[in-house]
């Protein structure tokens, strides 16, 4: 008899693991604080790794529903200097190594290949107990609540069920980024959509970089990278757009125009995208019961791989609990030990990478990185 899995977070890492959990015939409920699929936007675009994230969309069988949403072209990339100089320009080899697609469509062919109602929308979790023999309540807003043998926070950053397993919690990694956006950026704002080119742009500096990614319609969304305290950021007033926007490219007045022009001719509010991290490396004690996936296991600064390690880690988990439906506990060890050292080594792997591109672009010799951001 299978063990009913009980997911928290409707986010990549948790459908996933619910679609391949599916494909096995594990019966799961998701949890999701969020009223439905459209209750917020879902972000830009997302480079899916073959290494990774494609593997475990595989294990889901979802790959041709996946070719279907890449945007072909997207994955080049362009490295330039803060004066608008190239350094490094590669093209879209269409191996389809890493190919972009929007995190919200990719989010949907998770979401249409799970059963009707297997996803409980509304439902925040405020928090958790052990009642003893691996099972555990856990506590909605608004006063529901269900007792699982099985409970898998797949609930991010802020996760509620982590503290079931680990005291860590996340700290400010020391940079933000600011969001913005510009709209038929080919017909309004030509200098600056030939700088950022066909996919990702990166302008790397000592503590500011740009990163703009082309997406569909001629619009460039841009994330303006910034290593500065939490407490410089709290004196920007985001709530008054032109305020912000000024303080920010202000940041960035020693860039060429067609560069700062993805601050200062932005068509929305900037938006600030804190980071937080979790101690690299970080691994708890088996936990009978309960476990954990993606950001809420191993969150990172922004680096390619977060939304790709979610979706391994969901597929691996769900294959680990399929191949073990009578010692829940073997597979739950297993899962978590391959976690472990998957994470640290490709997040330590990106960053070790971002840093080869970002020395090399000086003299235009450097590797390709997994992704960013």
């Amino acid at each position: 008899m299978h063990t009913p899995v009980t997911i928290i977070g409707a986010g990549l890492g948790g459908l996933t693991l619910a679609r391949v959990l599916h494909v096995h015939g594990v019966p799961f409920t998701v949890y999701e604080a969020e009223s439905s699929p459209m209750a917020r936007a879902q972000g830009g675009l997302l480079d899916i790794h073959d290494h990774n994230g494609q593997l475990a969309l595989e294990v889901a069988g979802l790959l041709d529903e996946f070719r279907d949403i890449v945007l072909e072209g997207h994955q080049a990339l362009r490295v330039l200097d803060r004066d608008g100089n190239v350094r490094i320009d590669k093209a879209d080899d269409g191996t389809g190594g890493r190919p972009e697609v929007y995190r919200g469509e990719l989010r949907r062919i998770l979401l249409d290949s799970l059963p009707a109602g297997s996803v409980r929308w509304g439902h925040r979790m405020s928090g958790a107990r052990a009642l003893g023999d691996g099972r555990h309540e856990v506590r909605f807003d608004g006063g529901g609540s269900v007792v699982t043998r099985l409970l898998v926070g797949a609930d991010g950053a802020w996760s509620r069920v982590r503290p079931l397993v680990s005291a860590a919690v996340p700290e400010y990694a020391g940079t933000s980024f600011v969001e913005t956006y510009l709209f038929d950026a080919d017909t309004r704002h030509p200098a600056t959509a030939k700088a950022v080119g066909a996919g990702l742009m990166v302008v790397p500096g000592e503590d500011k970089d740009l990163f703009a990614h082309r997406e569909s319609g001629g619009t460039l969304h841009a994330y303006v990278e910034l290593t500065r305290s939490q407490e410089w950021f709290a004196a920007v007033d985001f709530t008054d757009a032109a305020t912000a926007t000024a303080r920010i490219a202000a940041e960035f007045d020693d860039f060429a125009p067609e560069l700062a022009a993805l601050i200062t001719e932005t068509d929305s509010p900037p938006v600030l995208r804190s980071h937080h991290s979790l101690p690299t490396g970080l691994r708890w004690d088996r936990v009978p019961g309960v476990t954990l996936l993606g950001d809420a296991a191993h969150l990172a600064p922004p680096n390619g791989e977060g939304a790709n390690l979610a979706m391994l880690d969901g597929a691996e988990l769900a294959k680990a609990l399929a191949a073990r439906p009578d010692d829940v506990e073997t597979a739950l060890s297993s899962y978590e030990e391959a976690m472990f050292r998957r994470s640290t080594e490709e997040n330590l792997f990106a960053e070790a990478q971002l840093g080869e591109l970002f020395s090399g672009a000086d003299d235009g010799r450097a590797d390709v990185p997994s992704g960013r951001p």
